[in-house]
């Protein structure tokens, strides 16, 4: 079934985009949802007609991106967890505490945001990745310290 995005869905597209997604999905969760609408000639011309707005929406959302990437290339997180033998932690540093961490730095970020290749289990430094707009991405440094 063909839809068109009115939202930015990162597994799908760009707001504006027409994509082709099983029915269910497209009736069950994309269109209540509102984050697209069916393909049809009146809502294709619909959308041609806000191209443009859709267009300068995209370009000041890349670069207030931009911005933000500035900020989070500076700086370095610490996260403290305790930790056990041979520097394990108990549990993992997740994407919910990176999340937290910036926050209190003042930097507002979306955890599905944050890309984590694999869980952090162990003490040390990490580059964390930070899918900030389809174009921006950012990397982060996480010091993931010993508690006490």
């Amino acid at each position: 079934m063909k839809v068109i995005l009115t939202t930015e869905i990162d597994s799908l597209g760009l707001e504006g985009d027409t994509v082709n997604v099983a029915k269910g999905y497209a009736r069950n969760y994309l269109i209540p949802k509102g984050f697209a609408l069916e393909a049809t000639n009146q809502n294709i011309k619909l959308i041609e007609m806000q191209k443009k707005k859709i267009d300068e929406r995209r370009l000041k959302a890349q670069e207030g991106a931009e911005k933000v990437k500035e900020l989070i290339s500076e700086k370095v997180i610490t996260i403290t967890q305790k930790a056990g033998d041979e520097d394990k932690l108990y549990g993992s540093v997740t994407t919910m505490d990176i999340a937290e961490s910036l926050e209190k730095e003042g930097i507002s970020i979306d955890r599905r945001k944050i890309v984590l290749e694999r869980p952090i289990k162990t003490l040390g430094e990490y580059e964390v990745t930070i899918k900030l707009h389809p174009n921006v991405a950012a990397k982060l440094k996480v010091m993931v310290a010993a508690e006490g």
